[in-house]
């Protein structure tokens, strides 16, 4: 009999983590990796953020703080929500964790019982569908067409409720595709949520602010306030303000569902880091013009992978409105050998292959959901991006 329980059985490791560290492992043996694998900007924390971190600590901020966020983030968060958002919280509608990643677990973990299902659009962030299993709950996974951008249509979510439907996963701008959804998107699906008042929505708007050209983020309980109610809505300070490390998410709603994942949350780490929530009232009442000129060299890399992703034959690669990944189909290449014979018979073996014979880790398709494409994230230096897509043009080039 095992020592380990049933649960973790039903889980696997985060596959970007695993092809990250591989890449990291191979770069440690000296061979020149090119890693466009990990979903982390590459621009360092702006300085006054920095600043409010060292300040915290001479400050001695370094001791235990309420559960789910200090007043003062809570207050900068609520003013947030108002400002970008048009949503209306008070300080217990308000809950502060450990990253994003924290916020959504605390909420499945906080809701699902067995046999409830949590409907999630494909391609789907790695950790979506896990941890929903970790929590107890079956993820319903409803495919999106890449001739539709990768977005999730009305009549799917209609089709995929079933009476066991707890939670709808929204995210938008989305990784791993960048599709973002209009205000006419989201007021088809939210007429659908509408119709089905025991839905939750589970809104991940960890991208908000990365998006390009003339699109205009917005957000479900902002297009359909009847659904504020039953609306957990998520962000976090790891993409836009380049705080990975420094570990905070945050979200706005219900008291009651607050409330129980403030109960999760002091069973299991407690508060997030004190100098981290610091560090985030600043972020988030500080300067916001850093966001613009970033977004700026995002578009401008943006562009670039998708030229040089369609410029090979058997490769598909649609233009995202926001994030920082691109998601090509490889559906031409499924089928072709490398010189050395190794067979190219899902987006697993290509991007094997890849890392392998060309030195660039990407991360393939079926670790979000739907194959047979891969997942670029962009957020790399221009000089190391425009290597690794030639690279990626070399070896599609040498294929059989």
């Amino acid at each position: 009999m095992s020592f380990l329980s049933a649960t973790v059985s039903r889980i696997r490791p985060s596959p970007t983590v695993a092809i990250s560290t591989r890449a990291q492992e191979m770069r440690a043996a000296g061979h020149d990796v090119i890693g466009l694998a990990a979903g982390e900007p590459d621009f360092p924390t702006p300085d006054n953020i920095r600043a409010a971190g060292i300040r915290a600590i001479e400050e001695g901020r370094t001791r235990y703080t309420t559960v789910d966020g200090i007043p003062e983030l809570k207050d900068a968060i609520r003013a947030k929500f108002a400002r970008d958002n048009g949503l209306d919280y008070d300080r217990a509608q308000i809950s502060v964790a450990s990253g994003g990643k924290q916020i959504l677990f605390n909420a499945l973990v906080a809701t699902l019982d067995p046999g409830d299902e949590v409907v999630i659009p494909a391609p789907y962030w790695v950790s979506y569908p896990d941890m929903v299993r970790l929590a107890g709950g079956t993820p319903v996974i409803v495919e999106t067409r890449i001739d539709n951008g990768f977005r999730l249509t009305a009549e799917a979510l209609e089709a995929a409720i079933t009476p066991r439907s707890k939670w709808f996963v929204f995210n938008s701008p989305a990784n791993p595709t960048g599709a973002g959804y209009t205000r006419d998107d989201l007021e088809a699906l939210t007429e659908v949520l509408m119709r089905h008042d025991r839905v939750w929505v589970m809104s991940d708007d960890i991208y908000e602010h990365l998006v390009f050209d003339e699109f205009e983020f917005c957000t479900p309980a902002q297009v359909e306030p009847g659904l504020f109610g039953r609306t957990l809505t998520c962000n976090g300070l790891s993409k836009a303000y380049a705080m990975t490390g420094w570990r905070i998410g945050y979200a706005g709603g219900p008291a009651e569902l607050i409330a129980a994942m403030r109960k999760i949350q002091s069973q299991s780490t407690t508060n997030p880091c004190s100098i981290s929530q610091w560090a985030a009232v600043e972020a988030l009442t500080g300067p916001q013009d850093f966001i613009a000129a970033r977004n700026a060299a995002f578009r401008r890399r943006r562009d670039l992978v998708v030229a040089m992703m369609n410029a090979i034959p058997g490769v598909t690669c649609p233009v995202p409105q926001g994030a920082f990944y691109v998601y090509p189909s490889i559906a031409g290449l499924i089928g072709s050998r490398t010189p050395g014979g190794r067979l190219i018979d899902s987006d697993e073996a290509f991007a094997g292959a890849l890392l392998d014979e060309a030195q660039v880790a990407v991360v393939p398709g079926a670790a979000f959901g739907l194959s047979p494409h891969f997942r670029i994230s962009y957020a790399v230096a221009d000089e190391a991006l425009k290597e690794a897509c030639t690279r990626i043009q070399s070896f599609c080039a040498s294929l059989k």
